[in-house]
């Protein structure tokens, strides 16, 4: 396995992937790959990986740009996290996650928000904290991590992409 940007060329791939992946997830809503193809489209792609299996895409993730109250930089969000199905439990998405918060550390970024299992995202340091919130989800899954020791507060406001798709 090999974790890369990913490249011009990846984009198709990286759709059906991502359309694949959240296929009968249960709380997706469909529009996933198409939020991933507006924010490539926007440039703000802040770091998109791939992992591959030869010449197969198995893995893939997308951290954007996130404004959280007045905080409009140094903050991003994790997420749209796929892994082709036959490959899950064989930490790729692990891989993934850590390998895009090691480039946001070196971006020198606040921090990282995601919305998902707070199971799942505990283990790279996320927690639920009041002072940073997304209007209509419930706290307990929506997390963050800083990544440089300030902690905005306020409502997290995604790039318009994941409104749009």
């Amino acid at each position: 396995m090999l974790l890369r940007p990913e490249t011009a060329s990846d984009a198709f791939a990286i759709h059906s992937l991502v359309t694949d992946a959240f296929h009968d997830a249960p709380h997706a809503s469909g529009t996933e790959a198409d939020i991933v193809d507006a924010l490539r489209e926007d440039g703000a792609l802040t770091v998109s990986l791939v992992c591959t299996e030869g010449d197969e895409i198995v893995g893939h993730v997308a951290f954007s740009p996130v404004v959280v109250g007045l905080a409009s930089e140094g903050w991003f969000g994790l997420g749209p996290l796929a892994v082709r199905r036959e490959n899950r439990r064989r930490r790729i998405g692990q891989r993934l996650i850590d390998a895009g918060l090691g480039s946001l550390r070196e971006r020198r970024a606040g921090g990282c928000v995601v919305l998902g299992d707070p199971a799942y995202y505990r283990r790279f340091g996320f927690a639920a904290d009041p002072a940073i919130v997304l209007a209509g989800v419930p706290p307990e899954y929506f997390q963050s991590l800083s990544l440089s020791g300030n902690r905005p507060e306020g409502e997290a406001r995604y790039h318009l992409a994941f409104g749009a798709a």
